[in-house]
């Protein structure tokens, strides 16, 4: 009887000190700040409330991405419009400063127009704030972001800027197209490949001088071919495809794997109807999942476009498809980020370089159910 006693005793003791102990790690969890990195939650997605358009989009998006309903900002602005003015978009940001809450990371864009700002990209507006530091008159130089090329996993906690993307195609059914195959890149891990076209277009293929540093410093990671011509057609495995001209040929020729990446260095590939020069809207169409392009001419700075070695090397290494693009563009201010910003086909990768500077995967346990069934890293 004193034994049961004794037990009973030290049972009611350490049912209490359990409690305590639960308890504690309770308040810990609400007294320590969560990470508040790009994810479905740290996404807001900007409607226009008076676009049938934008509304039936930002819907779609909500539901394919589980998007929380207190992330859907609403916003009341002109439709049906290319352009905004300087004047009419600093309404705009004051509203939103009032509706958007500090653990909001990022911005979807939910619409087809406008797509610019007066002299900036819409997506730089939104993510910088409006400044004419950002524009540039002739052939200049703009003022560069932080964000590039950095290890940051909260863009605003870190440097006060949320990236944005827009989520817009020629139709609102390409729109739906495409944030499918966004969301089905997540953890696909596919053996494909980068495509780096050298053009004869002199101006637009000055990427091309690193190509050869590109190649050598990713081969481990991902197959990478340089090819000399004007476009590449039958490929059925492209994940990258970076080229210059003013006009790319036999696009939708090619098969792009979800949560691929496209784009071509030219003048005004981010204006995105009716230009004179080919909208970043064809890849879209052709099925790639994330592009870029100028809005006013930028001149061929390379700092102004897409580096191609650090989008693929963010991209490889687990970042989502609007992190690793905008890390990859040193000054964005006049160029527009369409896609679908959450795919992330090698999330929970990760990449360190050796000696030589060549980047290869860390092995690491797998560490979710997601992660356990998805295909290994280590391809090459």
């Amino acid at each position: 009887m004193l034994l049961a006693f004794i037990v009973n005793v030290m049972n009611k003791q350490i049912k209490t000190k359990y409690k305590a102990l639960k308890l504690l790690g309770v308040c810990m969890l609400v007294s320590l700040p969560l990470k508040a990195e790009v994810s479905n939650h740290t996404l807001a997605v900007l409607v226009n409330i008076n676009d049938p358009e934008s509304i039936e989009i930002a819907e779609y998006y909500k539901r394919a991405r589980f998007i929380p309903d207190k992330n859907i900002i609403y916003l009341s602005f002109a439709h049906n419009v290319d352009s905004l003015t300087a004047s009419e978009f600093k309404k705009i940001e004051a509203d939103l400063k009032e509706k958007v809450s500090d653990d909001i990371q990022a911005y979807a864009l939910a619409w087809r127009k406008p797509w610019r700002v007066a002299c900036m990209s819409i997506t730089s507006a939104f993510s910088l704030g409006f400044s004419k530091n950002y524009c540039a008159i002739g052939c200049k130089k703009t003022r560069p972001i932080d964000y590039y090329n950095s290890q940051s996993k909260q863009p605003y906690a870190d440097f006060g800027i949320r990236p944005s993307m827009m989520l817009s195609g020629n139709s609102v059914n390409a729109v739906k197209k495409l944030i499918n195959k966004g969301a089905a890149a997540d953890y696909l891990r596919p053996k494909a490949s980068a495509y780096l076209v050298s053009t004869s277009d002199k101006q637009r293929n000055v990427r091309a001088a690193h190509y050869f540093g590109i190649g050598r410093a990713l081969a481990q990671l991902l197959n990478i071919e340089q090819i000399n011509a004007e476009e590449i057609h039958n490929k059925m495995d492209v994940m990258f495809y970076f080229t210059g001209l003013k006009k790319v040929k036999y696009i939708d020729a090619n098969k792009y794997v979800p949560g691929s990446i496209a784009d071509h260095l030219t003048s005004t590939g981010g204006a995105l109807f009716n230009g004179v020069q080919m909208s970043v809207l064809d890849w879209i169409d052709a099925g790639v999942t994330g592009t870029y392009g100028a809005v006013v001419e930028p001149c061929n700075f390379l700092q102004k476009f897409p580096n191609p070695g650090i989008v693929i090397q963010k991209y490889l290494s687990g970042n989502s498809l609007i992190e690793a693009y905008w890390k990859s563009v040193q000054m964005p201010g006049q160029g527009l980020f369409v896609g679908e910003p959450l795919a992330s086909p090698f999330k929970g990768c990760r990449a360190r370089p050796n000696i030589n500077g060549e980047l290869g995967y860390v092995l690491q346990q797998p560490k979710s159910y997601v992660e356990r069934i998805s295909k290994n890293c280590h391809w090459y």
